[in-house]
């Protein structure tokens, strides 16, 4: 028998959340005019549990930003305003409407274009307009490995260019947050949370997350070896494509188009952690704007994704 002592979970998820409410504090206390970024998801919902508990009984003292694409699921969209009404957010859209005039879409562009022009843009011109000085996001080192080069405190430079070469060390927990002309910062409290401790909590704290994150019959088509919900008219069919109902769910949010589904029973959250326990395949391994080259999210990042 091993003489090492068990940490339990419930203990690791302690220090995890005190060290993210160490960084909600901190970047509302050194910036000027941070936001809070909001995807919908699971990492998403965590964040916006974590900044409510940090600033209590103050309500989140700054702005929630959405990047809606226009292309989201529509369950999506229905629980972000749902979320919003009950948090009394002041919630910001940002939307590349010249983008949406021209009829862009992830069918005439590309998944790499029009995750620029869609995202990239609309992000950019989001915190350009707001002048947002900082963007708390809910990325994590271990989704993706640039991700796994950011700092919790990450420094973009002017036109939010982000540089792996320039992260700064943060010794002794301790983040440098003083910024030159034209820069900016993203904050990251859960960069340090795995995908099962994101899930715990969630089941711990009793946090409400989107109902496509469970199974259920849904209509599908197979397209290139990914399960592909038509969420709405939009999506237009190939020859021969038939769409039919599969028990499916979803691993990670994003635009319906380009996020693969995976059959699944999971139905409740103590299956899916179960199910995720058992998981071989990487998290992000059904978002199509991720199959570009090894390189692709840190080149989208590069240019200022998020």
């Amino acid at each position: 028998m091993s003489d090492t002592p068990r940490i339990s979970q419930n203990s690791v998820l302690d220090v995890l959340e005190a060290e993210a409410i160490h960084v909600f504090r901190e970047t509302a206390a050194a910036f000027r005019n941070p936001v809070l970024l909001y995807s919908i998801g699971k990492d998403s919902s965590v964040l916006l549990h974590l900044a409510v508990k940090a600033f209590a009984p103050a309500p989140i003292p700054m702005p929630v930003m959405h990047v809606d694409t226009t292309w989201k699921f529509r369950e999506m969209i229905d629980f972000r305003n749902q979320r919003a009404e009950e948090l009394n957010l002041d919630l910001r859209i940002a939307t590349n409407d010249e983008a949406v005039a021209e009829g862009i879409s992830p069918f005439t562009h590309g998944t790499h274009e029009y995750t620029r022009i869609m995202k990239t843009v609309a992000l950019r011109e989001g915190l350009d307009k707001y002048k947002f000085d900082a963007a708390i996001g809910g990325s994590r080192r271990d989704e993706e490995r640039s991700r796994a080069k950011e700092r919790i405190f990450s420094l973009r430079e002017p036109g939010h260019r982000w540089d792996a070469r320039k992260q700064r060390p943060e010794f002794w927990r301790t983040a440098n947050t003083r910024l030159s002309e034209g820069q900016t910062m993203r904050a990251f409290p859960i960069s340090n949370w795995t995908e099962m401790d994101v899930w715990h909590y969630i089941r711990r704290e009793n946090i409400p997350i989107p109902e496509l994150y469970f199974s259920k019959p849904r209509p599908v088509v197979e397209r290139d070896g990914v399960l592909i919900m038509v969420d709405d008219e939009r999506l237009p069919l190939r020859e021969g494509e038939e769409p039919m109902i599969r028990n499916v769910r979803f691993r990670t949010l994003g635009c319906y188009p380009l996020t693969g589904a995976v059959e699944s029973e999971a139905a409740d959250l103590d299956t899916l952690i179960t199910e995720m326990g058992q998981a071989k395949m990487s998290e992000r391994a059904g978002r199509l704007i991720d199959g570009e080259g090894a390189s692709s999210m840190e080149a989208k990042k590069a240019e200022g994704y998020f």
